[in-house]
Formats: structure tokens, sequence, C-alpha cells
């Protein structure tokens, strides 16, 4: 019979297993001793080798203690697909800046709520009345927040130059050959700004800060042609924008680099303001050398480009081009510079015909391509303009708002997504995003966030598509180059993120037995000027994960 002192000891020792079971098995996640099996189906269990996670372990710990991220923070949350089983996690209840890894969770909402084959479509239309070949009246591009029209990205939809002229073909078969108001670009559907208030103002006049407006065009950019200095050192012309925005005033302080050198300019501008200021270097011995910047009223832009196109297709228009954006539609024929705030712009008091609207008649519509197309793109290439819209768009649905009355604001669009997936079981703490694209440099989630959500989209309807839109390690999108020729290649779908001091990895891969499982990495505040330093730690961390 055992003594009352080996009794204790018994106690001590079970009391000791109890708790190192309790750490075990906490949250995200502790490297436990020997296989380790993960609770599945009734027909099998996934067997984690230990010494696998081991050295995912020592690689997490390393980075936290190493140079390169000393000074910051490094999270890693890893969990099986199927049930959202936590198999590893490091910093995974820290809220982080993303970068573009959010567009995961923006493309993923979408998909979800609007469905695969969703579009959105924009509208050419008219008001007053057609006689004698005169519209007398106002002519519309009338948008829903379509973030591709006319940016010739896919195939089957045309770009800027043959959308034009395809505008141009409509209105003279709808037989006008004069318009006697206004073309007008219709932005209304949105009546907020184009872009958060979180957004860098550095970021705001570059393409990748394009904003997003009720009528998109062209992604909402134009390209500045700059003809490169002989040496270091002397001025860089402009040569010409793509295309062409006369309107635009530009003060240029680019001048040349030496040929090494890439795009290091930065265009300062801003929604709405048609004065923009060009600053930095381009690399010499270019004969052009090309940089691209946001246009600040993609609507005026289409009326602007549409009134041009009509006149070289012997098409009058009387009235001079505008944009709209306000919330309630003009009213009759417009009298160009009657009540506007803003040259070319239609302000709320306009001009009527005997103080009444008159209703618009729709010539034809323009649909964009299916969601899947969308999210593919905005993935793969990491597109801002196309995360924003989809946010939006995936908002609007779960307000249930009919599509004349979108989300109101950045903020409303945030909390319908959190609360989407809080819906779904998803634990959301720490989850504070602050766009739908990443760009924001104080919207933050953390590892366990994304992981969680990217688990639970396994069980929708449109996951197959969801999948199917991240880019491949190795292969394709902005990994491509990243871990080949090592086994990661191919066996990895991961969403990049970057911004200043961050650098972002998440999606899906399979384990050596075939499961699925689900990643979220991010490190933040590293160390100033070693983003090339964590190219190597990055592609290790990739073959480690296929290793498990």
């Amino acid at each position: 019979m055992p003594t009352l002192p080996t009794i204790a000891r018994l106690c001590r020792a079970h009391l000791l297993l109890f708790s190192l079971l309790i750490i075990c098995h906490s949250a995200c996640c502790a490297v436990e001793i020997g296989p380790r099996l993960l609770p599945g189906s009734a027909d099998r269990l996934t067997i984690i080798d230990s010494t696998a996670l081991q050295r995912v372990r020592a690689w997490a710990e390393a980075l936290q203690r190493g140079a390169l991220a000393q000074n910051g923070i490094v999270g890693l949350s890893v969990r099986r697909a199927s049930d959202g089983y936590c198999v590893f996690g490091q910093n995974e209840h820290i809220s982080l800046a993303t970068a573009s890894t959010l567009k995961l969770v923006t493309t993923a909402t979408a998909l979800a709520t609007l469905g695969s084959t969703y579009s959105y479509t924009t509208t050419l239309e008219y008001d007053g009345v057609i006689r004698d070949s005169t519209l007398q009246g106002n002519l519309y591009l009338r948008g829903t927040g379509d973030p591709s029209l006319a940016s010739g990205r896919f195939a089957g939809y045309p770009a800027w130059v043959t959308f034009l002229k395809s505008v141009s073909n409509t209105v003279r078969q709808a037989g006008i050959r004069r318009i006697s108001g206004a073309v007008v670009g219709d932005a209304s559907f949105y009546d907020d700004m184009p872009t958060p208030d979180t957004w860098p103002y550095g970021d705001l006049g570059n393409y990748y800060g394009a904003g997003l407006f009720g009528l998109n065009f062209n992604e909402n950019l134009y390209r500045v042609a700059f003809k490169t200095g002989p040496a270091v050192g002397a001025s860089a012309p402009i040569a010409r924008l793509d295309p062409a925005m006369p309107y635009l005033a530009l003060t240029n302080h680019v001048v040349t680099d030496q040929p090494t050198t890439g795009d290091e300019v930065m265009i300062y501008g801003a929604p709405f303001q048609n004065t923009v200021t060009l600053e930095g270097t381009v690399p010499a011995n270019s004969p052009e050398f090309i940089v691209k910047g946001s246009m600040p009223d993609p609507a005026y832009f289409v009326a602007y480009a549409l009134t041009e196109q009509f006149r070289r297709d012997s098409i009058r228009v009387t009235g001079a081009p505008m944009s709209y954006r306000v919330g309630t539609s003009p009213t009759g024929v417009v009298v160009a510079g009657v009540g506007n705030d803003v040259p070319g712009t239609i302000g709320m008091n306009e001009a009527s015909v005997a103080g009444k609207p008159l209703r618009r008649t729709e010539i034809t519509r323009y649909l964009s391509p299916p969601l899947s197309d969308l999210a593919r793109e905005t993935n793969f290439q990491s597109i801002n303009l196309y995360a924003e819209a989809l946010m939006r768009s995936a908002a609007q649905k779960l307000t249930q708002n009919p599509p004349a009355i979108p989300a109101r604001s950045w903020p409303a669009s945030i909390s319908a997504i959190t609360g989407f997936w809080q819906n779904k079981g998803v634990d959301l703490s720490g989850f504070r995003p602050r766009d739908g694209s990443g760009l924001s440099t104080v919207g933050a989630m953390t590892t366990a966030n994304m992981t969680g959500i990217l688990a639970a989209m396994t069980r929708e309807a449109a996951y197959p598509a969801f999948y199917a839109s991240i880019p491949v390690v190795g292969r394709t999108g902005t990994v491509k180059n990243l871990a080949k020729n090592t086994k990661a290649a191919g066996n990895i779908r991961a969403k990049s993120g970057t911004i200043e001091g961050v650098r972002a990895y998440a999606g899906y891969f399979t384990t050596t037995d075939g499961s699925l499982m689900c990643f979220s990495f991010m490190v933040n505040k590293y160390a100033e000027g070693k983003y090339a330093a964590l190219t190597p730690q990055i592609e290790k961390l990739f073959v480690l994960l296929v290793g498990l």
C-alpha cells in the first residue's frame, strides 16, 4: 500500500501532467511530444509528425529572436481546414498589419455573399427626348461600382479606346447626331469619399491608391511617359499622358538617375483635385519611361473622353462634359456652370424643365466579367481598387440594400463583413481592418482571425472559385518567383502582402498525407531595408509547411 508521501508525489505528478495537457491544447498551440493525432472524421485521423512541427517552431522562434525581426513581431497560425483545429501558433492572437493578405477576406466574403457568377452593370442612358436626330437632354454613363470597366484586362471585354468607340457607335445607332445637353459621367452610386480616411496621402496620387467611385474607368489610372535625361540629375520632362487629360495641371520635379534604377517616382494628388505634383527619379537612357498615376475623377474623364470621341465621329455636343456624384439625380437639361461648386461637376440644384426631373431612358448596358474572374485578378495581381469594390458590394448585399441604395460608408461596410464571419462562428477578437485591400497602415487583424476565416470559407459553396483565385507559390501571381525548385512550388496557394515594414502571406497548403491546411504569416516592423533578406526565410517556411 503506498505511503502518504508517495501518494502526495503521485498527486503532484498527475497535477503537473494535467497542467501540461492544458497548456498543450490551449488555443494555438504548443508542439507536443510524439506523433500528433488531430481529431477529424470518424474514418481517419490526420497524423502530424512532431519533428516537423518542431522544425516550424524552431524557424518561427529563430526569426523572432534574430536580427531581422527582433524589434518587430512574427505572427504565424496554421489550422486544419476541415474543422478549424489549430495545429500551430506563435503570436497568433496579436493584431498585426495585414498588407494585401486582407484581400483574401474581401474576395472570400464577396464570393460567399454574391456568388461567383455575379456581374456589375453600367448603363448608357439619356433624359429628355430625341427629335430629328437631336437629343434634347443629357447623355449619361451610369455606374454601379464596376472596377473593371474598360480596363482591357479581360478577354472579350474592351479596353478604354475601343470602349469609347463602341459607345459612340451605339449612340449613332440610337439615331442621335446632336446632344443639346451634356455628356455626364454618373458616379452617384456612392456618395462618400472614394478612399478610406486611413490611406496614406502619399499613396493617393499613385495607381495603387486609386479611389473607388460609383463610375470607374480604365482602373482609374493614367500613364505618364517621361523623356529621361542624358545624365544623372538632368531633368526628365513629361512627353505625354495616356489617356490625355489636358485639364490636369502637372508640376514635374522628376529628374534622371542611374540607368540601373527603376521607378522611384511619387505622384501627389487627391480625389477631385486637378493639380498633381510629381517627385523622384527615373533611370537614364530610356527613350520612354512609364509611371502610373490615379485619376482624380474618373467620371469626369469618361464624360470628357466621350465628348471628344463624339466630336471625332461628328456627333455634336452643346454642353461641357460633367461628372455627377451626389445622392440624387440632376434634373432636366444641364446648364453649364449653374449651381456647380467645382467646374465640370454637377451640383445639387441644376436647371430643370418646368421644375420637374426628367425620367431617363436606357440605351444599352455593359456587364462586367463574372465575380470569379474579378476575384482572381484581385488576388493574382493584388489590385487595391478591385478589393475595395468587392468589399463595398458584399457589404451592400449583406445589409440587404437594393442596388440604388449602397452601403453608405467604409466603416459600415467593414462592420457588415465582420458580422458575416462572426455569424459563421469565426472568433474575430483583434479583427480591426480599415479597408478591403490592406493599404491602410492602421488596419490590423490576427493570424488566428485569418486562418479562422480561411477554414470557414472551405464550407461555402463558392469555395472552389475562391481557392482558384489564390496564386500558386512558384508558379503564378505575385508569388510565382518564390520557392521555385522546392517541394513547396505548386503545393501552396498563397496571397502575398507588402507595405512599409510589413510582409505577409496567407492561404492553403496540403500536408504529406494530403490533408488541407490553412495558414497565415505576418511579420511587422522587421529590420529597415531588409525586405530581400526576409525572402529566403519565407521560402524556408513554405518548405517546412508542406513537410507537415
